[in-house]
């Protein structure tokens, strides 16, 4: 993983950048949807001038004596309305019209009275990239004479101009508008998450830098939006994770500090245990009686300092050499191991002689012997065995008839050297068993438990997880 992942980007390549780039381009993009119908209105309004002014020039013919109106007059009047030849048609009258003697031909007609928002867009657009010297016909309504058309020919360069020169104008206050828009979302979005994004993320840099430095912790925030939530949140995790490392380097020097003083220790306990042995043919009566307490005390040390090593030795999850056989034969195996130790306990094995699962034989073996042995030293007098399966499950039900577990031993119960259900015991057991069964892709949990008895219930896949299988194959381990 490259190094440059983990280093917190400069302005230009972060989230404010980008933030005010898109913004930017937003109300750009805003601007365009609202420049569509400005356009298109602007366009329509200043044909409606024009035929406003036209009408007036009609209303100044219709005034005066039409023999009077001389050519230089005429032309006067047409220009003040932008238009080459104008007539004003009302029912039940003759028509005015006010026309030079050569009047170009139209190369397209508008009529405003007909006219949809869609249409005038499309017109507008086509005003714009049309040519200068095209030549258009208007019809429009006259608003002071109910029923009568106006009518007029113009050229569209002025149209055409004057559309340009609202667009310029448009554009500069759009880009104005934008800037300042993108000016101020960018400063809200700063203060509210682009900074507080920006101290979580480098706090989480830090932290994985060095999570032993204090200076790296997040400080929790009163905030009570979202980022509030996650910066607090960051801290209680970065505070537990923090407390979880130095429990674990406690861990770990404890584990090679026992690791280094077994070898001697284990010594030291076999040579007492020969020295014991002797003690049970002395002569004295008091001798020989306490010498059985004196050997048991001996063998729990050795099975204590044996799990102790066995169990930082497997820090990792165990490698699993998988095969398919009978639960009910491993079940028997169990039994036998440990009923030569519990004289007078009685073994059901219920479990169906066709049950099958794809697992470690001498890994589960291990698991299931260590929840035996725990119902069996608890002073359980009966211990049984169910299986059954279901939904590509296969689960094996652990019951013994025990005082039950104490309720402040239930929270720690797979806490390794903290959830021993008897006095004196290492609490590994277990822990053991619940890590050989996560690696098979199961676990082991308690059921129930009290006076009447407990019971844990083992479950593991019937067939082996393809993640699981994938990782052993690639480690080169053999598939058994």
């Amino acid at each position: 993983m490259s190094a440059e992942r983990h280093i917190v980007p400069a302005w230009a390549r972060g989230l404010s950048a980008r933030l005010l780039v898109m913004t930017m381009i937003f109300v750009m993009l805003s601007e365009v949807l609202i420049y569509l119908p400005s356009i298109a209105r602007f366009r329509a309004s200043y044909l409606e001038d024009r035929l406003s002014n036209a009408h007036l020039a009609i209303l100044a013919l219709e005034a005066s004596d039409p023999a009077s109106v001389s050519q230089m007059l005429t032309q006067r009047l047409l220009d003040h309305a932008d238009s080459s030849a104008i007539a004003m048609r009302t029912p039940g009258k003759a028509t005015v019209m006010l026309m030079l003697d050569q009047v170009p031909l139209p190369d397209a007609t508008i009529d405003l009275r007909e006219t949809t928002w869609m249409m005038a867009i499309g017109d507008a657009l086509r005003t714009l990239w049309a040519d200068e010297m095209r030549t258009i016909r208007v019809l429009g309504a006259v608003p002071k004479a109910p029923g009568a058309t106006m009518e007029m020919v113009m050229r569209e360069s002025a149209l055409r101009r004057a559309m340009i020169g609202y667009s310029q104008r448009i554009l500069g206050l759009s880009i104005a508008i934008s800037l300042l828009t993108a000016a101020l979302v960018f400063t809200a979005l700063q203060l509210m998450l682009v900074r507080p994004m920006r101290r979580l993320t480098q706090s989480m840099v830090a932290f994985r830098a060095a999570p032993e430095n204090p200076a790296a912790l997040v400080s929790p925030s009163d905030r009570n939006d979202e980022i509030g939530l996650a910066t607090r949140e960051l801290a209680d995790m970065q505070q537990g994770l923090l407390a979880a490392l130095k429990h674990k380097e406690r861990l770990a020097a404890l584990g090679a500090a026992v690791g280094k003083i077994n070898h001697d220790l284990r010594n030291i306990l076999s040579t007492a245990r020969l020295v014991s042995d002797r003690l049970t043919s002395s002569a004295d009566p008091y001798v020989r009686k306490t010498a059985p307490t004196l050997l048991d005390a001996i063998d729990k040390a050795v099975e204590l300092c044996s799990r102790t090593l066995e169990f930082t030795r497997d820090g990792a999850p165990p490698a699993l050499k998988r095969a398919r056989f009978g639960l009910r034969d491993l079940v028997e195996e169990v039994i036998a191991g440990l009923a030569a130790a519990a004289v007078g306990a009685r073994w059901s094995n219920d479990i169906d002689p066709a049950l099958q699962v794809d697992a470690d034989r001498e890994q589960l073996y291990r698991a299931v012997s260590n929840l035996a042995r725990n119902a069996m030293e608890s002073g359980a007098g009966r211990i049984s065995f169910k299986g059954g399966q279901a939904e590509g499950r296969v689960s094996i039900l652990v019951a013994d008839d025990g005082p039950g577990i104490p309720p402040a031993v239930r929270e720690r119960l797979f806490v390794p050297f903290a959830g021993s259900t008897r006095r004196g015991g290492s609490g590994l057991g277990l822990a053991i068993a619940r890590e050989i069964l996560r690696a098979h892709g199961g676990d082991v949990t308690l059921q129930d438990t009290g006076p009447g008895g407990t019971r844990f219930r083992v479950e593991l896949p019937e067939e082996a997880p393809a993640g699981l299988a994938a990782a052993r194959d690639l480690s080169g381990r053999a598939v058994s």
